[in-house]
Protein backbone atom coordinates (compact mmCIF):
# COMPACT_ATOMS: atom_id res chain seq x y z
CA UNK A 1 0.00 0.00 0.00
CA UNK A 2 1.17 3.29 -0.63
CA UNK A 3 2.49 5.94 2.01
CA UNK A 4 0.05 8.13 3.19
CA UNK A 5 0.63 11.71 2.92
CA UNK A 6 -2.17 14.03 4.43
CA UNK A 7 -4.77 12.99 6.71
CA UNK A 8 -8.00 14.32 7.45
CA UNK A 9 -8.76 14.46 11.46
CA UNK A 10 -12.46 13.99 11.37
CA UNK A 11 -12.81 14.97 15.01
CA UNK A 12 -12.81 17.73 17.86
CA UNK A 13 -10.69 18.55 21.31
CA UNK A 14 -8.56 16.97 22.85
CA UNK A 15 -8.55 13.94 20.52
CA UNK A 16 -7.92 15.85 16.98
CA UNK A 17 -4.87 17.54 18.43
CA UNK A 18 -3.58 14.35 20.10
CA UNK A 19 -4.28 13.05 16.18
CA UNK A 20 -2.22 16.49 15.00
CA UNK A 21 0.79 16.06 16.73
CA UNK A 22 1.55 12.02 16.27
CA UNK A 23 0.64 13.12 12.11
CA UNK A 24 2.90 15.89 12.32
CA UNK A 25 5.86 14.45 14.01
CA UNK A 26 5.68 11.34 11.55
CA UNK A 27 6.17 13.95 8.44
CA UNK A 28 2.93 14.03 7.40
CA UNK A 29 0.36 16.81 6.91
CA UNK A 30 -2.67 17.22 8.99
CA UNK A 31 -5.75 18.62 8.16
CA UNK A 32 -8.22 19.74 11.15
CA UNK A 33 -12.20 20.17 10.61
CA UNK A 34 -14.19 22.34 13.12
CA UNK A 35 -17.91 23.54 13.17
CA UNK A 36 -18.68 26.77 14.56
CA UNK A 37 -18.52 26.35 17.83
CA UNK A 38 -15.34 25.39 17.37
CA UNK A 39 -14.07 28.21 15.23
CA UNK A 40 -11.57 29.66 17.71
CA UNK A 41 -9.96 26.81 19.18
CA UNK A 42 -6.46 27.14 19.25
CA UNK A 43 -5.57 24.02 18.48
CA UNK A 44 -6.36 24.20 14.57
CA UNK A 45 -3.48 26.81 13.88
CA UNK A 46 -1.13 23.07 14.52
CA UNK A 47 -3.04 21.89 11.52
CA UNK A 48 -1.67 22.67 8.04
CA UNK A 49 -5.09 23.13 6.67
CA UNK A 50 -8.50 23.20 9.00
CA UNK A 51 -12.10 23.64 7.34
CA UNK A 52 -15.02 24.62 8.26
CA UNK A 53 -17.80 21.66 7.74
CA UNK A 54 -20.99 22.93 9.87
CA UNK A 55 -22.69 24.61 12.84
CA UNK A 56 -22.21 23.73 16.33
CA UNK A 57 -24.99 20.44 16.45
CA UNK A 58 -22.70 17.24 15.43
CA UNK A 59 -25.19 16.88 13.29
CA UNK A 60 -24.15 19.15 10.81
CA UNK A 61 -20.65 19.03 11.19
CA UNK A 62 -18.92 16.10 12.72
CA UNK A 63 -21.62 14.11 11.80
CA UNK A 64 -22.45 15.53 8.64
CA UNK A 65 -20.72 12.92 6.46
CA UNK A 66 -20.66 14.98 2.86
CA UNK A 67 -19.05 17.61 4.67
CA UNK A 68 -16.15 15.85 6.11
CA UNK A 69 -15.54 14.03 2.57
CA UNK A 70 -15.45 17.18 1.09
CA UNK A 71 -13.56 18.65 3.22
CA UNK A 72 -10.96 15.75 2.69
CA UNK A 73 -10.89 15.82 -1.59
CA UNK A 74 -10.66 19.43 -1.31
CA UNK A 75 -7.57 19.46 1.14
CA UNK A 76 -6.23 16.62 -1.34
CA UNK A 77 -6.16 14.12 1.88
CA UNK A 78 -5.32 10.92 1.12
CA UNK A 79 -6.57 9.62 4.16
CA UNK A 80 -8.88 9.68 7.43
CA UNK A 81 -7.98 9.64 10.80
CA UNK A 82 -11.79 9.10 13.03
CA UNK A 83 -10.58 9.36 16.67
CA UNK A 84 -13.54 8.43 19.16
CA UNK A 85 -17.07 9.18 19.35
CA UNK A 86 -18.28 11.09 16.08
CA UNK A 87 -18.30 8.55 13.00
CA UNK A 88 -15.33 6.22 14.51
CA UNK A 89 -17.54 3.28 14.55
CA UNK A 90 -19.92 4.09 11.14
CA UNK A 91 -19.36 1.39 8.84
CA UNK A 92 -21.63 3.78 6.25
CA UNK A 93 -18.58 6.30 6.77
CA UNK A 94 -15.79 3.71 6.11
CA UNK A 95 -17.54 2.30 2.64
CA UNK A 96 -18.09 6.18 1.84
CA UNK A 97 -14.44 6.86 2.32
CA UNK A 98 -13.06 3.66 0.69
CA UNK A 99 -15.71 4.88 -2.53
CA UNK A 100 -13.68 8.24 -2.33
CA UNK A 101 -10.58 6.87 -2.57
CA UNK A 102 -9.90 7.81 1.21
CA UNK A 103 -8.06 5.27 3.72
CA UNK A 104 -9.95 4.60 6.32
CA UNK A 105 -7.37 4.71 9.40
CA UNK A 106 -9.41 1.69 10.91
CA UNK A 107 -10.90 -1.85 10.72
CA UNK A 108 -13.15 -2.85 7.82
CA UNK A 109 -16.93 -2.14 7.58
CA UNK A 110 -17.34 -5.73 7.80
CA UNK A 111 -15.62 -6.15 11.07
CA UNK A 112 -17.06 -3.36 12.56
CA UNK A 113 -20.73 -4.69 11.14
CA UNK A 114 -20.01 -7.97 13.00
CA UNK A 115 -19.03 -6.10 16.55
CA UNK A 116 -21.48 -3.46 16.78
CA UNK A 117 -24.34 -5.53 17.64
CA UNK A 118 -23.23 -7.00 20.94
CA UNK A 119 -26.10 -10.38 20.59
CA UNK A 120 -24.17 -11.05 16.92
CA UNK A 121 -20.66 -10.24 18.66
CA UNK A 122 -21.50 -12.56 21.50
CA UNK A 123 -22.13 -15.27 18.80
CA UNK A 124 -18.50 -14.23 16.62
CA UNK A 125 -17.19 -14.50 20.04
CA UNK A 126 -18.69 -18.23 21.00
CA UNK A 127 -16.96 -19.49 17.98
CA UNK A 128 -13.88 -17.95 18.46
CA UNK A 129 -13.61 -20.02 21.79
CA UNK A 130 -13.55 -16.78 24.14
CA UNK A 131 -15.51 -17.20 27.67
CA UNK A 132 -18.95 -15.16 27.10
CA UNK A 133 -21.65 -14.18 29.85
CA UNK A 134 -24.59 -17.00 29.56
CA UNK A 135 -27.43 -15.65 28.39
CA UNK A 136 -30.35 -15.19 25.16
CA UNK A 137 -28.51 -16.77 22.29
CA UNK A 138 -29.59 -13.74 19.97
CA UNK A 139 -32.63 -11.22 20.49
CA UNK A 140 -35.45 -11.28 22.75
CA UNK A 141 -38.43 -11.50 21.04
CA UNK A 142 -41.24 -10.77 23.54
CA UNK A 143 -41.74 -10.26 27.46
CA UNK A 144 -43.06 -14.19 27.01
CA UNK A 145 -39.13 -15.45 25.34
CA UNK A 146 -38.10 -12.82 27.76
CA UNK A 147 -39.26 -14.91 31.10
CA UNK A 148 -38.72 -18.51 29.16
CA UNK A 149 -34.99 -17.28 28.74
CA UNK A 150 -34.38 -15.91 32.06
CA UNK A 151 -35.43 -19.12 34.05
CA UNK A 152 -33.05 -20.71 31.88
CA UNK A 153 -30.46 -18.15 32.52
CA UNK A 154 -31.30 -18.10 35.96
CA UNK A 155 -32.36 -14.43 38.25
CA UNK A 156 -30.59 -11.91 38.21
CA UNK A 157 -30.32 -10.89 34.91
CA UNK A 158 -29.91 -7.84 32.56
CA UNK A 159 -31.66 -6.79 29.77
CA UNK A 160 -29.73 -4.72 27.34
CA UNK A 161 -29.84 -2.72 24.09
CA UNK A 162 -28.61 -4.45 20.94
CA UNK A 163 -27.04 -1.40 19.67
CA UNK A 164 -26.19 0.39 22.99
CA UNK A 165 -23.99 1.95 24.90
CA UNK A 166 -23.45 4.16 27.55
CA UNK A 167 -25.74 2.35 29.88
CA UNK A 168 -28.83 3.27 28.31
CA UNK A 169 -31.22 0.28 27.33
CA UNK A 170 -30.16 -1.43 30.33
CA UNK A 171 -32.46 -2.68 33.20
CA UNK A 172 -31.38 -5.31 36.11
CA UNK A 173 -33.88 -7.95 36.99
CA UNK A 174 -33.93 -9.41 40.35
CA UNK A 175 -36.82 -11.87 39.52
CA UNK A 176 -39.70 -12.78 37.37
CA UNK A 177 -42.48 -10.21 39.11
CA UNK A 178 -40.19 -7.29 37.28
CA UNK A 179 -39.17 -8.52 34.02
CA UNK A 180 -42.13 -7.17 32.57
CA UNK A 181 -41.58 -3.04 33.26
CA UNK A 182 -37.69 -3.58 33.28
CA UNK A 183 -38.60 -5.04 29.09
CA UNK A 184 -40.52 -2.49 27.82
CA UNK A 185 -38.63 0.34 29.89
CA UNK A 186 -35.29 -0.67 28.29
CA UNK A 187 -37.04 -1.72 24.74
CA UNK A 188 -38.06 2.39 24.66
CA UNK A 189 -34.93 3.74 25.76
CA UNK A 190 -33.14 2.00 23.56
CA UNK A 191 -35.38 3.25 20.71
CA UNK A 192 -34.94 6.76 21.59
CA UNK A 193 -31.44 6.51 22.05
CA UNK A 194 -30.24 4.52 18.94
CA UNK A 195 -33.40 3.91 17.35
CA UNK A 196 -33.57 0.20 17.49
CA UNK A 197 -35.11 -1.70 20.20
CA UNK A 198 -33.63 -4.80 19.64
CA UNK A 199 -32.97 -6.20 23.39
CA UNK A 200 -30.98 -9.49 24.53
CA UNK A 201 -30.16 -11.24 28.14
CA UNK A 202 -27.40 -11.79 30.10
CA UNK A 203 -26.73 -13.13 33.24
CA UNK A 204 -26.08 -10.53 35.69
CA UNK A 205 -22.73 -10.57 37.66
CA UNK A 206 -22.53 -8.74 40.90
CA UNK A 207 -20.08 -6.49 41.92
CA UNK A 208 -17.86 -7.13 38.84
CA UNK A 209 -14.56 -5.15 37.76
CA UNK A 210 -14.55 -3.87 34.46
CA UNK A 211 -11.14 -5.55 32.26
CA UNK A 212 -10.25 -4.52 28.91
CA UNK A 213 -7.36 -5.42 26.22
CA UNK A 214 -5.80 -3.35 24.18
CA UNK A 215 -5.09 -4.89 20.77
CA UNK A 216 -3.45 -3.69 17.13
CA UNK A 217 -3.60 -5.98 14.14
CA UNK A 218 -2.05 -5.75 10.74
CA UNK A 219 -3.08 -6.75 7.43
CA UNK A 220 -0.92 -9.33 7.47
CA UNK A 221 -2.54 -11.56 9.70
CA UNK A 222 -0.12 -10.42 13.38
CA UNK A 223 -2.44 -9.14 16.35
CA UNK A 224 -0.41 -7.69 19.28
CA UNK A 225 -2.25 -6.85 22.31
CA UNK A 226 -0.57 -3.66 24.81
CA UNK A 227 -1.78 -5.31 28.08
CA UNK A 228 -4.76 -4.83 29.82
CA UNK A 229 -6.74 -1.77 31.70
CA UNK A 230 -8.95 -1.59 35.01
CA UNK A 231 -11.79 0.84 34.10
CA UNK A 232 -13.93 -0.19 36.75
CA UNK A 233 -14.25 3.21 38.36
CA UNK A 234 -17.41 4.34 36.91
CA UNK A 235 -20.47 6.60 37.38
CA UNK A 236 -23.57 5.34 35.37
CA UNK A 237 -21.30 3.06 33.43
CA UNK A 238 -19.17 5.95 32.49
CA UNK A 239 -15.74 5.67 32.84
CA UNK A 240 -14.09 8.06 35.53
CA UNK A 241 -10.62 6.86 36.00
CA UNK A 242 -8.44 3.79 34.17
CA UNK A 243 -5.24 2.30 34.71
CA UNK A 244 -2.97 0.36 33.34
CA UNK A 245 -2.08 -2.58 34.34
CA UNK A 246 -5.22 -4.59 36.15
CA UNK A 247 -3.50 -4.93 39.63
CA UNK A 248 -6.40 -7.24 40.53
CA UNK A 249 -5.27 -9.76 38.10
CA UNK A 250 -2.87 -12.87 39.02
CA UNK A 251 0.22 -13.74 36.21
CA UNK A 252 -2.16 -16.82 35.32
CA UNK A 253 -5.24 -14.73 34.47
CA UNK A 254 -3.64 -11.92 32.58
CA UNK A 255 -1.95 -14.64 30.39
CA UNK A 256 -5.64 -15.99 29.17
CA UNK A 257 -6.64 -12.93 29.76
CA UNK A 258 -4.57 -11.50 26.74
CA UNK A 259 -4.61 -14.23 24.85
CA UNK A 260 -8.23 -14.11 24.27
CA UNK A 261 -8.20 -11.40 23.11
CA UNK A 262 -5.38 -11.81 20.47
CA UNK A 263 -7.26 -15.42 19.43
CA UNK A 264 -10.23 -13.02 18.82
CA UNK A 265 -8.76 -10.26 17.11
CA UNK A 266 -7.25 -12.82 14.85
CA UNK A 267 -10.58 -14.97 14.40
CA UNK A 268 -12.74 -12.04 13.18
CA UNK A 269 -9.72 -10.80 10.87
CA UNK A 270 -9.14 -7.37 12.80
CA UNK A 271 -7.25 -4.63 11.19
CA UNK A 272 -6.41 -1.68 13.43
CA UNK A 273 -6.33 -0.67 16.86
CA UNK A 274 -9.24 -2.13 18.87
CA UNK A 275 -10.18 -2.96 22.36
CA UNK A 276 -12.02 -6.48 23.83
CA UNK A 277 -13.88 -5.44 27.14
CA UNK A 278 -14.41 -8.11 29.61
CA UNK A 279 -16.27 -8.15 33.18
CA UNK A 280 -14.30 -10.22 36.06
CA UNK A 281 -16.21 -11.71 38.86
CA UNK A 282 -15.06 -11.91 42.00
CA UNK A 283 -13.23 -15.54 41.68
CA UNK A 284 -11.13 -14.34 38.69
CA UNK A 285 -13.22 -15.38 35.50
CA UNK A 286 -13.54 -13.02 32.67
CA UNK A 287 -16.21 -13.25 30.06
CA UNK A 288 -16.26 -11.24 26.94
CA UNK A 289 -18.76 -7.95 27.30
CA UNK A 290 -18.08 -6.10 23.73
CA UNK A 291 -15.68 -5.11 21.17
CA UNK A 292 -14.63 -1.62 20.40
CA UNK A 293 -13.26 -0.72 17.03
CA UNK A 294 -11.56 2.00 17.52
CA UNK A 295 -9.34 3.75 19.61
CA UNK A 296 -10.64 4.18 23.24
CA UNK A 297 -10.31 7.72 25.38
CA UNK A 298 -7.65 5.43 28.15
CA UNK A 299 -5.30 4.33 25.25
CA UNK A 300 -3.23 7.12 26.93
CA UNK A 301 -2.28 4.52 30.06
CA UNK A 302 -1.35 1.44 27.62
CA UNK A 303 0.69 3.91 25.96
CA UNK A 304 2.39 5.02 28.75
CA UNK A 305 3.70 1.56 29.97
CA UNK A 306 4.34 0.25 26.96
CA UNK A 307 6.01 3.29 25.24
CA UNK A 308 4.36 2.79 22.15
CA UNK A 309 2.48 5.99 20.32
CA UNK A 310 -0.86 3.66 19.14
CA UNK A 311 -2.37 6.27 16.57
CA UNK A 312 1.38 5.83 14.77
CA UNK A 313 0.56 2.49 14.79
CA UNK A 314 -2.53 2.39 13.64
CA UNK A 315 -1.15 5.08 10.16
CA UNK A 316 1.36 2.42 10.11
CA UNK A 317 -0.69 0.12 9.85
CA UNK A 318 -3.24 1.49 7.25
CA UNK A 319 0.11 1.95 5.17
CA UNK A 320 0.57 -1.80 4.81
CA UNK A 321 3.77 -1.98 6.91
CA UNK A 322 3.74 -5.61 9.59
CA UNK A 323 4.23 -5.10 13.56
CA UNK A 324 6.83 -6.06 15.01
CA UNK A 325 7.26 -9.47 17.51
CA UNK A 326 5.20 -8.95 20.42
CA UNK A 327 8.31 -9.95 22.49
CA UNK A 328 9.58 -6.21 21.68
CA UNK A 329 6.58 -4.97 23.25
CA UNK A 330 7.63 -4.27 27.32
CA UNK A 331 5.34 -3.51 29.45
CA UNK A 332 6.37 -1.78 32.86
CA UNK A 333 5.49 0.63 35.86
CA UNK A 334 1.87 1.44 36.05
CA UNK A 335 -0.32 4.27 34.56
CA UNK A 336 -3.08 5.87 35.87
CA UNK A 337 -5.61 8.18 33.82
CA UNK A 338 -8.02 10.94 35.54
CA UNK A 339 -10.87 12.28 32.79
CA UNK A 340 -11.23 16.00 33.76
CA UNK A 341 -14.62 17.20 32.60
CA UNK A 342 -16.59 20.66 32.77
CA UNK A 343 -19.26 18.94 35.50
CA UNK A 344 -20.14 19.66 39.03
CA UNK A 345 -18.22 17.22 41.20
CA UNK A 346 -20.61 15.98 42.95
CA UNK A 347 -23.86 15.89 41.26
CA UNK A 348 -22.07 15.60 37.89
CA UNK A 349 -24.12 17.96 36.23
CA UNK A 350 -22.27 19.85 33.01
CA UNK A 351 -21.10 23.11 33.31
CA UNK A 352 -20.16 24.93 30.36
CA UNK A 353 -18.60 28.27 30.28
CA UNK A 354 -15.47 30.23 29.91
CA UNK A 355 -12.54 28.79 31.79
CA UNK A 356 -10.88 32.19 33.36
CA UNK A 357 -7.85 30.72 34.82
CA UNK A 358 -5.76 27.75 33.78
CA UNK A 359 -2.80 26.56 35.54
CA UNK A 360 -1.78 23.27 34.41
CA UNK A 361 0.46 20.64 36.41
CA UNK A 362 3.61 19.00 34.93
CA UNK A 363 6.82 17.33 36.67
CA UNK A 364 7.98 14.00 35.94
CA UNK A 365 5.43 11.25 34.82
CA UNK A 366 2.74 13.72 34.20
CA UNK A 367 1.02 13.92 30.78
CA UNK A 368 -1.95 16.18 30.30
CA UNK A 369 -3.99 15.44 27.00
CA UNK A 370 -6.22 18.78 26.38
CA UNK A 371 -7.28 21.44 24.03
CA UNK A 372 -8.69 23.81 26.88
CA UNK A 373 -6.46 27.07 27.93
CA UNK A 374 -7.35 30.00 29.43
CA UNK A 375 -9.53 31.81 27.70
CA UNK A 376 -11.21 28.79 26.23
CA UNK A 377 -15.24 28.50 26.22
CA UNK A 378 -16.30 24.95 26.89
CA UNK A 379 -19.52 24.79 24.74
CA UNK A 380 -22.63 23.10 25.71
CA UNK A 381 -23.15 21.22 22.11
CA UNK A 382 -20.17 18.20 22.90
CA UNK A 383 -19.47 15.55 25.79
CA UNK A 384 -18.45 17.89 29.02
CA UNK A 385 -14.22 16.20 28.55
CA UNK A 386 -11.99 18.87 28.54
CA UNK A 387 -9.18 16.67 29.29
CA UNK A 388 -7.37 13.86 30.54
CA UNK A 389 -4.88 14.04 32.52
CA UNK A 390 -2.00 10.73 32.94
CA UNK A 391 0.76 9.94 35.02
CA UNK A 392 2.88 7.29 35.20
CA UNK A 393 4.78 5.67 38.29
CA UNK A 394 7.07 2.26 39.02
CA UNK A 395 3.79 0.85 40.78
CA UNK A 396 0.24 1.49 41.84
CA UNK A 397 1.27 3.23 44.58
CA UNK A 398 3.90 5.47 43.18
CA UNK A 399 1.14 6.05 40.37
CA UNK A 400 -1.68 7.45 42.97
CA UNK A 401 0.89 9.60 44.63
CA UNK A 402 2.18 11.41 41.63
CA UNK A 403 -1.73 11.82 39.82
CA UNK A 404 -2.89 13.40 43.77
CA UNK A 405 0.20 15.78 44.12
CA UNK A 406 -0.44 16.65 40.06
CA UNK A 407 -3.92 17.26 40.50
CA UNK A 408 -3.66 19.57 43.53
CA UNK A 409 -1.27 21.57 41.04
CA UNK A 410 -4.56 21.67 38.33
CA UNK A 411 -6.27 24.76 38.82
CA UNK A 412 -9.01 25.67 36.78
CA UNK A 413 -11.17 28.66 37.60
CA UNK A 414 -14.78 29.80 35.17
CA UNK A 415 -16.29 26.72 35.44
CA UNK A 416 -16.95 23.78 37.86
CA UNK A 417 -14.63 21.08 36.98
CA UNK A 418 -14.26 17.04 38.19
CA UNK A 419 -10.90 17.77 40.02
CA UNK A 420 -12.04 17.39 43.25
CA UNK A 421 -13.82 14.58 43.02
CA UNK A 422 -10.70 12.99 41.67
CA UNK A 423 -8.47 14.66 44.60
CA UNK A 424 -10.73 12.65 46.85
CA UNK A 425 -10.35 9.35 45.07
CA UNK A 426 -6.54 9.46 45.34
CA UNK A 427 -7.22 9.68 49.10
CA UNK A 428 -10.14 7.12 49.54
CA UNK A 429 -8.30 3.91 50.99
CA UNK A 430 -10.81 1.91 48.49
CA UNK A 431 -9.36 3.34 45.83
CA UNK A 432 -5.66 3.19 46.86
CA UNK A 433 -6.47 -0.48 48.60
CA UNK A 434 -8.21 -1.31 45.11
CA UNK A 435 -11.27 -2.79 46.93
CA UNK A 436 -13.62 -1.58 44.32
CA UNK A 437 -16.05 -2.57 41.52
CA UNK A 438 -18.23 -0.79 39.18
CA UNK A 439 -20.73 -0.72 41.28
CA UNK A 440 -18.89 1.01 43.75
CA UNK A 441 -19.73 5.00 43.61
CA UNK A 442 -23.58 3.63 43.20
CA UNK A 443 -23.11 1.92 46.52
CA UNK A 444 -21.27 5.09 48.09
CA UNK A 445 -23.97 7.65 46.80
CA UNK A 446 -26.78 5.59 48.68
CA UNK A 447 -25.09 5.17 51.81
Amino acid sequence: MAEIKRILVANRGEIALRAIRTIKEMGKEAVAVYSTADKEAAYLKFADAAICIGGAPSSQSYLNIPAIISAAEISGCDAVFPGYGFLSENQHFVEICTHHGLKFIGPTPEVMVMMSDKSKAKEVMVAAGVPVIPGSEGAIKSIADAKVRAQEVGYPIILKAAAGGGGRGMRVVEDESYIENAFLAAESEAITAFGDGTIYMEKFISNPRHIEVQVIADAHGNVLHVGERDCSMQRRHQKLIEESPAVVLTPEVRARLHDSAVRAAQYIKYEGAGTFEYLLDSNLNFYFMEMNTRLQVEHTVSEEVSGLDLIELMIRVAEGEALPPQESIHLVGHSIECRITAEDPVKFLPCPGKITRWVAPGGRGVRLDTHAHAGYVVPPTYDSMIGKLIVYGKDRNDAIRRMHRALSEFEIVGIKTTIPFHIRMMENPDFINNTFDTKYLERQKAL
